[in-house]
């Protein structure tokens, strides 16, 4: 089990690239999986969202998840 928040996205995504600019702004270490390249990736994004694939969505090592956040969202999570 990773000790680090997985974002699972794809590069043309501006809602990711938000995201990751979020966490590499505040020194968090994160595994990044895209989604069109990787086929087990997207299924389980679809299987955390009932069958949508909204990304961003990330994954922390303690099962909780995160789909499509908001900075203040993602920011709050962070700081729980």
């Amino acid at each position: 089990m990773s000790t680090k928040p997985t974002v699972y996205g794809a590069s043309w995504c501006p809602d990711v690239k938000r995201s990751c600019a979020l966490l590499d702004g505040t020194g968090v270490a994160y595994d990044y999986v895209d989604v069109e390249a990787d086929a087990a990736a997207e299924a389980l994004v679809r299987e955390l969202q009932g069958g949508a694939r909204r990304i961003p969505t990330i994954v922390w090592p303690d099962g909780t998840h995160l789909v499509e956040p908001s900075d203040d969202e993602l920011t709050a999570h962070l700081n729980r």
